[in-house]
């Protein structure tokens, strides 16, 4: 008989799905609307669009001091992307673990919409990379605790990975023998099932 957790996690995991749906409409429905009104819509956007030069002034000065300990940021971003990026290419291809598809997770299409200025698809760029990088190499070191360490912690874990819910109960010795195996082929989620050593799409 299942556990009232392992329902909650399936209605969770089912109520992510419908939310992926509904985001996909969304997109589609964006599409579909900037190609049928594409003109105007563009116009009608650029309405809401604060100048470059009107954005500066309206920034608050300790706003702007702080901006290059923000932009910083490019330095960890880049290097994190880089080493999970190698990792994954090495380690993955040893452990027959699917590779992740960097495409996936970092995504640059803000730079599009009408409203913005230089400086807030600046932001938007920086924004989506540091979020998309963050996201990667979760999923990548999810999956590698899949691999390694699939076992739930004796405390509850605020905003657990998508792969926690299939990991052994903690002390449960014997689940955690019989099964480690059997759970580390268990990528059926990801998209990438190719042999391994084919190369990645990424």
């Amino acid at each position: 008989m299942k556990s009232r957790i392992d329902e909650l996690l399936e209605r969770i995991a089912a109520l992510q799905e419908e939310l992926d749906g509904e985001y996909r409409q969304a997109r589609e429905d964006w599409a579909r609307k900037k190609a049928e009104l594409a003109d105007e819509f563009a116009r009608q956007q650029r309405r809401y669009k604060t100048g470059l030069f009107r954005f500066l002034i309206r920034s608050r000065l300790l706003v702007i001091l702080t901006a290059p300990v923000i932009y910083a940021g490019w330095i960890p971003f880049l290097l994190m992307d880089l080493f999970v990026t190698v990792y994954q290419h090495i380690c993955f291809r040893v452990y027959r673990i699917p590779r992740v598809r960097r495409a996936d997770y970092i995504v640059f299409d803000r730079a599009d919409l009408p409203y913005l200025n230089l400086v807030e698809k600046f932001n938007c760029f920086y924004c989506s990379y540091g979020n998309g990088v963050a996201a990667y190499t979760r999923e990548i070191a999810a999956r590698t605790e899949q691999y390694w360490c699939p076992i739930k912690h004796a405390r509850r874990i605020r905003a657990a990975h998508d792969r926690y819910p299939k990991f052994f109960d903690y002390g449960d010795a014997e689940a955690f023998q019989q099964g480690l195996n059997r759970l580390r082929r268990q990528y059926d989620d990801a998209e990438e099932t190719r042999a391994p050593g084919r190369p990645a799409d990424d």
